[in-house]
């Protein structure tokens, strides 16, 4: 049993705690020191030590025992300074508080470190930190600079509810319309690909390109147009020509604030058709 053993300490962590359990087991059924130290191929010494601990904690003074220092322990920075920190990065941008650029970086986040604390830190030292404050490298989503979260909350809130009454009032339905730019060679989505070699699709330098004018239902039924020239106010009254040929009750259409839609050419169309659709504009 022993020339099998071999050191104990070339064990892993788990094989150590199990041959500690079986060893005070043996003793605990009577075994002899002598005899369990030859047994299990380890020193008289081991086998006291596990023994103290045995009398002193029971099975959990045996256990494995996470390695290596325990978390926050000799760590730069303090709690108060990482959440400052990490509160920064998630708050702001790096060009709001006196660095280059738009977004984080582990060289940006060390360098608003080294402005506010006077230290300096590696990227892989910085890196830690973003883990440990559950932080991930990610593709930011953009918003308009433009929106006003008050006035889209009142939307929500206020507008959106009249909408839907009103046209249940009138039997009609509402829609949401927005028009959109169309490549020849644009790609959507992620694809698989081999770990650390992004996959490459290839195009043809001959791409050409279409715009188009769609309105979905809430149910999610769409109807769209098809058009190679700009969006103006001609396009959009003929989008609205064709769509209303598709019902035949009143539409609710739920649009945002382009020019195009606030044309007198448009609303001069809703003013003769005000039994076919309705517009309602969406908050900037």
């Amino acid at each position: 049993m022993s020339d099998l053993v071999g050191d104990a300490r070339h064990l892993s962590p788990s094989a150590q705690e199990a041959l500690r359990l079986r060893a005070v087991a043996a003793l605990v059924a009577g075994r002899d020191r002598e005899d369990v130290a030859a047994v299990f191929g380890v020193s008289l010494k081991a086998v006291d030590k596990w023994w103290a601990k045995w009398q002193a904690g029971g099975r959990e003074a045996l256990v494995m025992r996470p390695r290596g220092k325990p978390v926050g322990v000799h760590q730069v920075l303090g709690e108060a300074e990482q959440a400052a920190v990490r509160q920064a990065v998630l708050n702001h941008r790096p060009s709001e508080v006196g660095l280059g650029g738009q977004l984080w970086t582990r060289r940006l986040i060390g360098e608003l470190i080294g402005k506010l604390y006077r230290v300096k830190l590696t990227e892989p030292g910085v890196g830690k930190y973003l883990k440990r404050w559950g932080l991930s490298f990610q593709r930011p989503d953009k918003r308009a600079v433009e929106q006003d979260p008050e006035a889209v909350a009142q939307w929500h809130a206020q507008t959106w509810p009249k909408i839907r009454a009103r046209a249940r009032a009138d039997g009609g339905e509402v829609l949401f319309a927005d028009q959109v730019g169309i490549r020849s060679d644009q790609v959507t989505g992620r694809t698989w690909g081999e770990k650390g070699r992004t996959p490459i699709v290839r195009r043809s330098g001959n791409r050409f390109s279409v715009n188009a004018m769609s309105a979905i239902s809430t149910k999610g039924r769409m109807h769209f147009m098809v058009f190679t020239e700009s969006f103006t106010a001609e396009v959009m009254c003929r989008f609205l020509d064709r769509l209303v040929g598709h019902f035949d009750h009143k539409i609710h259409l739920v649009v945002e604030a382009h020019s195009a839609h606030r044309s007198k050419k448009a609303r001069d169309w809703l003013a003769a058709h005000p039994d076919a659709v309705e517009l309602h504009f969406l908050p900037a």
